[in-house]
């Protein structure tokens, strides 16, 4: 393990200053993770509080472990890959604030590995919790908005379809997936302590991802809560929690049909937007230069550019963005960072699936974020995710997480050891004597 700045909770003497410290981390980390949603303003809140937090929690120092290093290294080298692209365009406005808010993001992303690496379990839990409770305040704006309840639906929904506070409608159901997920677990688990905020904000996460008429998000929810049943049910401690959580997932999916056919039953007009989104392609994805002519298109280009097109180039050659994160990799950074996020992603999946097995105290915590960062990278192939806020939190959390296995395995594995040695050595019983 690699050293930084050491001041660890666990060595930390339980005083009142170092109580009041972690109180004030825990307070801003909630309120960051709460903020998430409200990014219909530049810079958002959520800028602001993160940048906060992370000097906060830099003060009180912390530990660099090798488990983070891989994740870490390729999330540097995507962005550097990014900053040569953008050398020959220095002058130009849009793609130097277009790096610097991949720098931005990239400095969350290693802050959330480090951060989680220690106190891993509580520290997750606090901020899926602000984030669960983000996604219900979002969620009552969006579906409040789309059903016309209030506010102006020319300002806030899109086509139809609704979208604030986001600006955009597949953003807005893609942040509902990981509270979806929150939610979905706790009944899986039977974790119902807090049962009607729990139904509630199921509710509310469901009709708002189903309010968007994201056909992404709408896929990446079905597939991350298979994903997520599944996890759970092949590591459940015994056959009657199997039963339970099949139960669970059953009676969720019924509630959930139950309800999108009740929508559409009794709205003739939704019901035609809802198959019209629900088909697998729309006009302007098809053809040649419809958005998946287009990257095949660039794929010969790129293969002739070691440094891509240069950030935000691809969209003054084909007329549109990549909508694609790992076409997108290659033509703003290279094949440096384009390599990079590939490597990222199949990684950060990797050592999710292993944490997600193991039986640790951080499992259940990767079986959520294995679950979310699995559906997050598919929906890379059709649509520009790498400058998403909250991607780069789940990210985090993976190598974060898998710092945190990996310190909890040499732990055990050493402790198991001496109590062995022990076993082997006895120590002699009766009187010592002392010459």
């Amino acid at each position: 393990m690699m050293m930084a700045h050491i001041v660890t909770d666990a060595a930390a003497p339980p005083s009142g200053p170092i109580l009041n410290y972690r109180r004030l981390l825990d307070a801003l980390l909630w309120i960051t993770s709460f903020s998430g949603s409200v990014v219909f303003i530049e810079p958002s809140p959520y800028d602001f509080l993160i940048l906060l937090t992370m000097v906060v929690w830099f003060l009180g120092g912390f530990t660099l472990h090798r488990g983070v290093l891989p994740g870490a290294a390729l999330m540097i080298l995507w962005t550097l890959g990014g900053y040569i692209s953008l050398i020959p365009y220095w002058n130009e406005p849009d793609p130097v604030e277009f790096m610097t808010h991949t720098l931005f993001i990239s400095m969350t992303g290693v802050f959330y590995m480090l951060f989680f690496s220690q106190d891993a379990e509580r520290r997750f839990e606090l901020c899926m919790s602000g984030y669960a409770a983000s996604c219900m305040l979002a969620a009552i704006i969006a579906v409040g908005s789309w059903a016309q309840l209030f506010g102006n639906p020319q300002t806030m929904t899109l086509d139809g379809r609704a979208m604030a506070p986001f600006k955009d409608p597949n953003v807005l159901g893609s942040y509902m997936v990981p509270g979806l997920l929150f939610f979905v677990q706790r009944l899986l688990l039977g974790r119902m302590r807090y049962w009607p905020v729990t139904l509630l904000g199921l509710a509310l996460s469901g009709a708002a991802l189903f309010a968007s008429f994201s056909r992404g998000s709408w896929g990446a929810g079905i597939v991350s809560v298979f994903v997520l049943t599944l996890l759970s049910m092949i590591t459940a401690d015994s056959r009657r929690m199997r039963l339970r959580i099949g139960a669970a997932a059953a009676t969720a999916t019924l509630i959930v049909s139950l309800g999108v056919a009740g929508v559409l039953a009794t709205d003739a007009s939704v019901r035609e937007f809802f198959f019209k989104r629900a088909s697998a392609t729309q006009e302007y994805d098809e053809g040649p230069t419809g958005r998946f002519g287009n990257q095949l298109r660039s794929l010969p280009m790129l293969v002739e550019r070691p440094n891509g097109m240069g950030p935000l180039r691809f969209r003054l050659t084909f007329g549109i963005e990549p909508h694609n994160s790992y076409v997108n990799a290659f033509a703003s950074n290279g094949w440096l960072g384009g390599f990079a996020f590939l490597g990222l992603a199949t990684l950060s999946l990797g050592v999710l699936l292993r944490a997600s097995l193991q039986r640790t105290p951080f499992q259940r915590s990767a079986q959520l974020v294995a679950a979310a960062a699995l559906v997050f990278f598919l929906q890379g192939l059709q649509i520009d995710i790498d400058h998403w806020r909250f991607f780069w939190i789940f990210v985090g959390a993976a190598w974060g997480l898998e710092a945190a296995r990996m310190r909890w395995v040499v732990r055990t594995e050493h402790s198991g050891s001496s109590l062995r040695a022990q076993r082997s050595n006895p120590e002699p019983r009766g009187e010592s004597f002392v010459a």
